[in-house]
């Protein structure tokens, strides 16, 4: 079985969207068996890499609303997560351009190591604080998942795996899919967003029954 799953390492549904996905997938009795991909969505494509606003500021002018209300609502996203056993930090984070992260996704996928990039890339900006568009952090990033330093720095320095993001985002198009986390099961099955635990177990075991009854 093929799961894709489009998500921004800056969207926190994304996230907790993940951890839930794979809390599903621990309680499914053929996890050996999935292929998981993730796909690049930027859910701002033109964010400045250097910003002088915090979230809660970025959020507030984004959706015309108070800097208290923007708090609240992150604050109910921190506790979301926090169920998930994900450490939020809004207060901290540092608001970026995500399209080199993407690029590092496809690179570590090269080596058998996407999931390892993306979940650090997660981690990275939610918890750490950091700024996942500098290189250096992205370098060290992918120091800490395996890869290879010489050539994660030559990556960036480059445009390397830019038309891999970009074709995620044309299939992403294609498919009509406009806000992430967005799951397609073996090309056919999706699930849009931050659902339950239960629902992504339901899908997981339809798909799986329906690949039986075509052997």
């Amino acid at each position: 079985m093929k799961v894709e799953i489009w998500s921004d390492i800056f969207c926190p549904f994304c996230y907790i969207g993940k951890r839930k996905f794979e809390v599903a997938l621990e309680k499914f009795d053929k996890k050996e068996d999935i292929e998981i991909i993730y796909r690049s969505f930027e859910l701002n494509p033109s964010a400045e890499k250097h910003n002088d606003k915090n979230i809660h500021e970025l959020i507030a002018n984004k959706y015309g609303i108070t800097y208290e209300e923007a708090k609240l609502n992150n604050d109910n996203i921190v506790n979301q997560a926090k169920e998930l056993g994900l450490e939020y930090n809004f207060d901290t984070l540092v608001p970026t351009n995500s399209f080199d992260a993407h690029r590092m996704i496809h690179f570590a996928k090269e080596y058998g190591k996407m999931e390892e990039m993306t979940e650090t890339l997660f981690k990275a900006y939610f918890t750490d604080s950091k700024n996942v568009s500098d290189f250096n952090t992205l370098v060290e990033i992918a120091e800490n998942v395996g890869l290879n330093k010489e050539e994660a720095i030559n990556v960036l320095n480059s445009n390397k795996y830019s038309d891999l993001v970009r074709a995620d985002e044309e299939l992403a198009g294609r498919y009509g899919i406009n806000a992430v986390p967005f799951f397609i099961f073996n090309e056919k099955f999706t699930v849009s967003g931050a659902q339950p635990i239960e629902l992504f177990l339901r899908a997981l075991n339809k798909v799986s029954e329906e690949e039986k009854s075509l052997t």
